[in-house]
C-alpha cells in the first residue's frame, strides 16, 4: 500500500490568474479544475511530479467565513505564507528561463548553504524559493 502527501493547497486571489501563472509562466499542467456551485477545485502539477498536486484555492465558503477568508487573502498579499520550494537541476537556467516567461524575482540566484537559491511571487503574493538541487540530493 502507497501512502503519502497527493494535494498541497495554496491560497490565489484570483484562480483564472493563478492558472495563467502556474501554467505559462511555470510550466505546471492542469490536473483537475471542477465546479461545485460557486466553489472551484481547481489543482495543478508539475510534469515531473505527476503524483503530486498543487491546489490553487480563494480563501472563501465553504471552507471560511467571509472575515476569515478576507483575513487570509491580506495575510497572502503581504507574503506572509510561508514560502514554498521548487527544486531545479540548474538554478541560474531556470531563474533565466522564467524570468524570460514573466517571472518577477524578488532575489536573483545566490550561492549559499552548499547550493544555489532564488526567490520569486505568484501574483497572489505567495512566496517561492527556486533551490538547485544539490549533487546526489534527490
Amino acid at each position: 500500500m502507497s501512502c503519502g502527501v497527493g494535494v498541497a493547497g495554496l491560497y490565489v486571489r484570483d484562480q483564472d490568474e493563478a492558472l495563467k501563472f502556474y501554467v505559462d509562466k511555470l510550466g505546471f499542467r492542469v490536473h483537475t479544475d471542477v465546479k461545485n456551485g460557486g466553489y472551484r477545485w481547481l489543482t495543478v502539477q508539475h510534469p515531473d511530479q505527476p503524483s503530486f498536486q498543487l491546489g490553487l484555492f480563494v480563501p472563501q465558503a465553504p471552507m471560511h467565513d467571509a472575515a476569515t477568508a478576507q483575513a487570509l487573502r491580506e495575510m497572502v498579499a503581504k507574503g506572509a505564507m510561508p514560502p514554498l520550494v521548487l527544486v531545479v537541476d540548474d538554478c541560474r537556467a531556470a531563474h533565466k528561463q522564467m524570468h524570460a516567461r514573466g517571472v518577477e524575482f524578488t532575489q536573483e540566484p545566490t550561492e549559499r548553504y552548499g547550493s544555489v537559491d532564488a526567490s520569486f511571487r505568484d501574483p497572489a503574493g505567495n512566496g517561492w524559493k527556486l533551490i538547485e538541487n544539490r549533487k546526489g540530493a534527490r
